[in-house]
């Protein structure tokens, strides 16, 4: 079953790549066996990566310049988009994910339980990230589920499949890694439904990025997505905790100073810093929703067409 096709009129799948020429080759070849076509978008590379993955039978796009990974997955739903698919599947072209694992992925879009499938790396018994990727990936994934209020075991997979319905509701702004997390929350906004599969990926090289500026540099764009979608969450309630809890220490000041007629004035200070802390939290909470309700309705263009390069 696992080597059978989905019997749909088209599934692509679409590898966004940069600089991948040692393995793009092999996990092309690989993704045919499943899928009807196979797209790669060379997010400017300055390797071969087109070449050999025009030789083993993809179709290329290609940015001008790199843009960013999370502009390499916009082109590649918007390509999915523009090719009709029935299913479109995003995998890396570094050799991490299994082409194998593509049936599982497209079974419940097929059956009409999902519009997006996850290939989560925390399901099944394959192998797992290394034990500092997976630290990193657990605190992106739970301030991702907090603030998108929707829970996966895993949202910065890129392994993943989407239907028509899906490539019609999601659209992105997000350049770099945080793309998946916006995604996640994308979907919540939109109704989707989701589920995640178990897959299997493979560690061989090491990270070209420094893994700790890499992870913080995600999870500042992820909070910053956090903060202009639940602004009353992540402003607004911490704030009225901290309003209360100085409102609090204050009640406990007047009421020392009324039995002893003397000032607690570390107690005084507290509550002073706490109240203004709490109400700039909240005021900050408040205008970036009231930001957010002006600014509702619009969208980021789409990418420009063209079969060989993508502006």
């Amino acid at each position: 079953m696992r080597n059978e096709k989905p019997k749909l009129e088209k599934i692509i799948a679409a590898m966004p790549c940069f600089n991948e020429e040692r393995c793009i080759g092999s996990v092309v070849l690989k993704a045919k066996k499943y899928v009807n076509s196979v797209i790669v978008i060379d997010d400017g590379s300055t390797d071969a990566t087109a070449e050999v993955a025009a030789a083993a039978g993809a179709e290329v796009y290609q940015h001008g310049q790199n843009r960013g990974y999370g502009a390499a997955i916009r082109s590649a739903l918007e390509k999915g988009r523009q090719l009709g698919a029935d299913i479109l599947v995003i995998l890396d072209g570094d050799g991490q994910h299994d082409p194998k694992d593509i049936p599982s992925l497209v079974k419940p879009i097929v059956s009409g339980e999902a519009d997006v499938v996850i290939g989560s790396r925390f399901l099944g018994e394959g192998q797992r990230p290394p034990l500092y990727r997976r630290m990193g990936q657990r605190v992106l994934t739970a301030v991702t589920n907090l603030g998108s209020g929707q829970k996966v075991s895993d949202s910065q997979s890129g392994f993943r499949a989407y239907s028509p319905k899906a490539l019609s509701a999601l659209n992105l702004t997000e350049e770099g890694m945080s793309v998946s997390s916006e995604i996640q929350f994308a979907i919540r906004k939109s109704g989707l439904k989701i589920q995640e599969v178990p897959i299997n990926v493979s560690y061989v090289d090491k990270a070209r990025r420094n893994p700790v500026g890499h992870g913080m540099g995600v999870l500042s764009r992820v909070l910053v997505l956090f903060s202009l979608r639940q602004p009353l969450l992540l402003f607004g309630m911490p704030g009225v905790v901290l309003l209360i809890a100085g409102l609090g220490i204050g009640t406990r000041v007047l009421s020392i100073y009324g039995s002893t007629r003397q000032l607690a004035i570390g107690n005084a200070l507290g509550a002073v810093l706490l109240c203004l802390v709490g109400l700039l939290g909240l005021f900050v909470g408040l205008m970036l929703q009231a930001m957010k309700e002006l600014l509702r309705g619009g969208g980021p263009p789409g990418i420009t067409s063209g079969r060989e390069r993508i502006s």
